[in-house]
């Protein structure tokens, strides 16, 4: 299927890495130009080089400057926004017990403060082109997860965003949907399994909640999901929470 995303502008946030790479992969598979931002000034830039397609640009996504001198760059460079991916996010473990005042507004700015920064900037962009902004969830805010109030509940703030967004940008035929993930093979995932006494028996019990073939969902599978949504293809599709989970979040987990 032609996803029509050939020359398409696309931002990917935390685009070096995990899911943003697979995300930022998948654009430059489909001819589009993806503009990798993310902290990580080397992964960046050697994703960039391999591609040789788009740009890259190291940045604190907490920094509202910084992300307008972002988007400014981008047209710069590029002429024009056809889409954001807002991915960049981690799970810092702020809880109730783990956590005070301080922590916790400091996860959610993390979390969800830079969605804000990226749409509010690129937004004059996206109405110029009839744009397309996706958002990368987590199911934690719908499950709960425990000991993680900041990240959850910035995800929470995602989900309603994105159908916020989805009907104030009505009007210029933006269109603003979800992804959300469960259990993803990501680097570093990969290294949170690490981190237990046995790595494999804690990867069992993990893919063992998965009730659909009992496995992680790949980076790739999220990535997939998100191209789509940022095509034509999807032309219809807008204020929507896509869960790619294997059935994690709304079959019982219990199924043997």
């Amino acid at each position: 299927m032609d996803l029509q995303l050939k020359d398409h502008v696309v931002i990917v946030t935390g685009g070096a890495k995990g899911i943003g790479e697979a995300i930022v992969r998948g654009l430059a598979r489909e001819g589009a130009i993806p503009v990798i931002l993310d902290k990580d000034k080397a992964a960046g830039e050697a994703l960039s080089r391999q591609l040789a397609v788009g740009s890259f640009i190291a940045l604190d996504l907490n920094d509202a400057a910084a992300c307008q001198q972002a988007v400014e760059e981008t047209v710069s460079r590029h002429g024009r926004i056809n889409g954001v991916v807002n991915n960049a996010g981690y799970n810092d473990s702020i809880g109730l017990h783990s956590g005070n005042p301080e922590k916790f507004l400091r996860s959610m700015t993390n979390n969800v403060g830079h969605f804000y920064f990226m749409v509010y900037h690129a937004m004059a962009q996206l109405k110029a082109t009839r744009g397309s902004i996706v958002n990368i969830g987590s199911k934690t805010s719908v499950t709960g997860q425990g000991s993680t109030s900041g990240y959850v509940a910035a995800k929470g703030a995602v989900l309603a965003l994105t159908r916020e967004w989805a009907v104030e940008l009505l009007p210029w035929s933006v269109r603003v949907n979800a992804v959300i993930p469960a259990e993803v093979q990501t680097p570093l995932y990969d290294n949170w399994i690490a981190s237990f006494p046995d790595p494999a028996a804690k990867l069992k019990t993990m893919t063992d909640r998965v009730p659909f073939e009992h496995r992680l969902t790949q980076p790739t599978e999220i990535a997939d999901s998100v191209l789509f949504l940022l095509s034509a293809r999807s032309s219809h599709t807008t204020g929507q929470w896509l869960f790619v989970d294997g059935g994690y979040t709304h079959l019982d987990r219990a199924i043997s």
